[in-house]
């Protein structure tokens, strides 16, 4: 039948159309049907190739199902719907519209079949996303939204090159494993590794994410680094140094989500720090852990996004994020309060909440290939996001001190949309195998054994206490106003210092050697031709703009003089 054929991005797509010529109840209908549609279309989906078609000689497959990809088409349909209903406030077409394109990009990458088809998806997840980012119309969402956009984009052209390798190495485009053993897959592995938000490479995350708008970050926290997470467990499962890549990215945020002011900014970091265990779960490559990973993912989408909602709705409702301008909202946003703290119990993998049963298959699978100083590196991973995502955002944004704001709980489909999230937080973590059914692998992992519910609940008590002593005793870093300085420093500050002045040296040398040059010129022109007033006229001008062009033309023939005479 040939609606077996329709991929679900094209639902979203279509949807997002028909959104530029539509208005109020209509719009709100339409954005919600699409999700529910698709997601239902996607249920009767059996696995196998259901769109296949030649393109120069290069078999292409747009739309792929089989249990990885059919478990992201889930979650990013929840997502899509949960951010929908969290947006149903707004009359903002440019944040609709490209938030229908966004998630319909993400779930043409999870279906794509072949390097092509996910190149293309790949870019578009950075064009339609960025919107997302500049629809908040400031200054630093604009120059955020530039410099995120840049990376995206060069994430793309990283991963179309190494597709290329790929179709010469190979003499095909099949999206499947892919390795380190080639160029082409080392090109496509750092092109997954900045979507992935590496370490060094994370910057743009934490740059775009806490300026976008407060919908908007909902939205980014669902997607793109969940599609580069799909991608490295469809490519490269079991490469032994996404372990250690995965590791890092679970610790080194911690030191800066501890002592950042800006809450969003706080979760942001704690995003890297989840997408690390997934990582470092992809990187064993175990059925267990590969499970581990892509069950973290599907919960970290959930209860990330609930965080995320949280504290838009404290943005939306006071225009504050700061920790340091927050405090004593409990007693005006007692909903939005208890939503929140669902979230930080989820992320902080209590029992019973959903974090748990996931974090829990990558620490275990980590123990059994005998990984024990990953497993104490993510232990310590496990307190520090107890830390900053399970303590602070509540305790600075709900409790501390009074900031005197008396801010109501935000509309009614805000907090629908977090009480959606908040209800399959706590109903996976209570009824884990209703997720266990849809993972790629059969493995039998009981996450309630007596062991790893004794081991977390003591490793929560004691960085609970750890917080109230470090607080008590003033040792616990406040809630200042600064600027926390991280690696984009040296793109953003250091290295434009110091080219500044290198250019400006350049371009001091330049002129000299131009009019040197050009005095020169008129000279033997003079001697050989005669005086001549139109020449004279025409050398005394200044052409600054073809200095650039004389020089590269000169460095251009003196290296076709030296090819030619080697």
């Amino acid at each position: 039948m040939w609606m077996t054929e329709i991929p679900p991005f094209v639902a979203f797509f279509i949807g997002a159309l028909i959104l530029l010529f539509t208005r109020g109840m209509l719009r709100s209908a339409i954005m919600l049907a699409i999700p529910i549609i698709s997601a239902l279309h996607l249920m009767m989906m059996p696995e196998g190739i259901h769109l296949q078609f030649t393109f120069l000689d290069y078999q292409l497959t747009p739309y792929r199902v089989d249990k990885l990809s059919i478990m992201f088409g889930y979650v990013f349909h929840i997502a899509a719907l949960i951010g929908i209903i969290y947006s149903l406030h707004l009359r903002d077409t440019m944040q609709q519209v490209s938030a229908m394109l966004y998630a319909g990009s993400a779930l043409g990458a999870v279906f794509a079949g072949d390097l092509l088809t996910l190149f293309i998806f790949w870019e578009l997840l950075a064009f339609t996303s960025v919107f997302l980012i500049w629809a908040r119309r400031t200054e630093r969402s604009y120059h955020a939204g530039m410099r995120y956009l840049i990376i995206q984009v060069l994430s793309g052209v990283i991963l179309l090159a190494g597709a290329l390798f790929y179709a010469a190495e190979h003499g095909n485009l099949e999206f499947g494993y892919i390795g380190l053993d080639s160029m082409a897959g080392w090109l496509i592995f750092i092109a997954f590794g900045i979507k992935c938000a590496f370490p060094i490479a994370h910057n743009w995350l934490t740059d775009a994410y806490p300026e976008a708008t407060v919908t908007g970050t909902v939205f980014l926290s669902a997607f793109t680094t969940k599609v580069a997470v799909y991608a490295l467990a469809r490519a490269y499962p079991g490469t032994e140094l996404l372990v250690y890549i995965g590791a890092a990215m679970t610790c080194f945020p911690i030191f800066f989500a501890v002592i950042e002011n800006d809450l969003r900014r706080v979760l942001a970091y704690s995003l890297i720090n989840q997408v690390g265990f997934m990582v470092v779960g992809i990187g064993i490559g175990t059925a267990l852990a590969i499970n581990g990973a892509v069950s973290h993912a599907f919960n970290d989408v959930i209860f990330k996004g609930l965080l995320f909602m949280s504290m838009g709705a404290v943005l939306h409702m006071t225009g504050k994020i700061n920790g340091s301008d927050l405090g004593g909202l409990y007693k005006t946003m007692p909903k939005t309060t208890i939503l929140c703290i669902v979230g930080a119990a989820s992320i902080s993998a209590f029992p019973l909440f959903s974090g748990f049963v996931s974090k829990s298959m990558v620490m275990s699978a980590a123990l059994e290939e005998g990984y024990d100083w990953i497993w104490l590196m993510l232990l310590f991973a496990s307190a520090g996001v107890f830390h900053h995502a399970g303590i602070k955002i509540p305790y600075f944004a709900f409790f501390a001190h009074d900031s005197g704001i008396r801010a109501n709980d935000p509309p009614n489909n805000m907090l629908l949309a977090m009480g959606i999230s908040a209800a399959l937080c706590i109903a996976i973590g209570i009824y884990p195998q209703a997720l266990y059914s849809l993972l790629p692998y059969d493995t039998g992992y009981n996450p309630y054994d007596a062991t790893h519910v004794l081991a977390q609940t003591q490793l929560l008590f004691f960085s609970a206490l750890a917080f109230v002593w470090l607080n008590l005793k003033g040792f616990y870093p406040p809630e200042l106003r600064s600027t926390n300085l991280d690696f984009d420093w040296l793109y953003r500050r250091a290295v434009p210092s110091v080219l500044q002045p290198m250019f400006s040296a350049i371009w001091r040398l330049d002129r000299g050697l131009r009019d040197v040059f050009k005095l020169r010129l008129y000279t033997y022109l003079r001697y050989f031709s005669g005086r001549n007033d139109r020449l004279s006229l025409l050398l005394s001008q200044n052409y600054p703009s073809g200095s650039m062009a004389m020089w590269v033309a000169v460095v251009l023939a003196m290296y076709l003089f030296l090819s030619f005479i080697q």
